[in-house]
């Protein structure tokens, strides 16, 4: 039977001491574990997040197993949000899993029921497990953020001609929407809107209203690059997603951190946010640079989780706020800087070696020659390797 959730009175809402944080971790690794336990790369991711979220380092290999009621005990004063986010930290285990065993799916519900908390990625979930791909992309399209999304909501800060019909829709002919876009280029510098004018430029992106532009709510997600800092490569797009995922207390917003994993980590996703296309192993490609890529997600997610915007960041209207000076919209938006680890695991900005990809920085040149201009890259450069 669900534990019950507590009053308004009775709740605690402070941050976890170190049991806590043992039993939650010994729940992880109960829900999580297939034949041979934990696989490396959910440690790491599981171990980076923890440590980002709650400060403890927690040994993975060693903690004890701990039962859905168990759990359920520990975290019964614990409101409904706070469960959920446990929830979602072992969905993001299990979307982590390829082949995903049926067992650790139907565990992971156990403790979800034991929490008294429901969340759609279950029955995407249990689709993969049972090894029906179709069926689970049918499901992740008419649940979470992608069903239940309302034009109405976002035609103030989409400033789109026509009324579209759904989250990913492509708008190329509109000029009003390109003209607006276009205008970023006379922000001042250093501006949040000069960024993002830049960032384009750097990499060649069309700009929304044109052929060849991506849809005006992914394109939403390109002013929180510059606005976090982030870069452009599959990578950064993994941090620059989970922070988007994290920030909103709208559980359905889970979907998108959901999307990112199952486009460049497992594949379970061919395609997402139409114009994404899945690109496997980007962040268990070396156990080296799974460490790294764990420490760069964590770091976006506790990034976000400071944010004082608690509602859907690509909802925004950031052409209001596109004359702010770069530092005075982090500060609005209390957008803290990266941790000295995640810098250490290579996260960077759009402006700097690494912060770009090759076939971006390629696209970019050949589009500056094409329009008759200098190409400027404003220090984006890809990685060597």
């Amino acid at each position: 039977m669900p534990v019950p959730f507590p009053t308004t009175d009775t709740e605690r809402l402070g941050p976890p001491d170190l049991d806590e944080v043992m039993t939650v971790a010994g729940a992880f690794t109960s829900a999580l574990s297939g034949p041979d336990g934990l696989t490396e790369l959910q440690r790491l991711v599981l171990r980076a997040i923890t440590k980002s979220m709650t400060g403890f380092d927690v040994p993975y290999n060693s903690v004890c197993w701990v039962s859905p009621p168990q759990l359920g005990e520990v975290l019964a004063d614990r409101p409904a949000i706070f469960r959920r986010r446990i929830v979602q930290m072992m969905l993001i285990g299990e979307l982590l899993l390829r082949p995903l065993p049926k067992e650790v799916s139907e565990r992971v519900e156990q403790y979800a029921v034991e929490l008294g908390v429901c969340d759609d990625m279950f029955a995407i979930a249990r689709r993969l497990a049972e090894g029906s791909l179709g069926l689970a992309l049918f499901d992740f399209q008419r649940s979470g953020y992608q069903g239940n999304w309302e034009f109405d909501e976002y035609a103030d800060s989409l400033h789109t001609r026509k009324r579209l019909a759904g989250p990913w829709e492509e708008n190329p002919d509109d000029p009003e929407l390109a003209s607006r876009w276009a205008a970023l280029e006379h922000c001042p510098p250093n501006t949040l809107g000069r960024g993002v004018f830049e960032f384009y430029q750097a990499r060649g992106f069309h700009v929304p209203g044109t052929p060849g532009s991506a849809p005006p709510l992914l394109a939403q997600h390109d002013w929180l690059h510059v606005l976090c800092d982030y870069g452009s490569t599959v990578e950064c797009e993994v941090e620059v997603f989970s922070f988007i995922a994290r920030a909103n207390d709208d559980p359905q917003a889970f979907s998108l951190q959901a999307m990112v994993l199952n486009l460049f980590e497992t594949g379970y996703l061919s395609a997402g946010a139409g114009l994404f296309e899945y690109d496997t192993g980007h962040l268990s490609r070396t156990t080296e640079h799974a460490e790294r890529m764990a420490t760069r997600m964590a770091d976006a997610m506790y990034r976000a989780a400071r944010c004082s915007y608690k509602e859907d960041l690509l909802k925004v209207d950031w052409f209001a706020l596109a004359d702010l000076p770069l530092d005075d919209a982090r500060r609005l938006f209390n957008v803290i800087p990266k941790s000295e680890a995640a810098y250490e695991a290579g996260s960077v900005s759009p402006w700097e070696r690494g912060g770009i990809s090759a076939y971006q920085f390629e696209y970019g040149r050949r589009r500056a020659v094409e329009a008759g201009r200098e190409y400027e890259c404003y220090g984006a450069v890809p990685s060597p390797t």
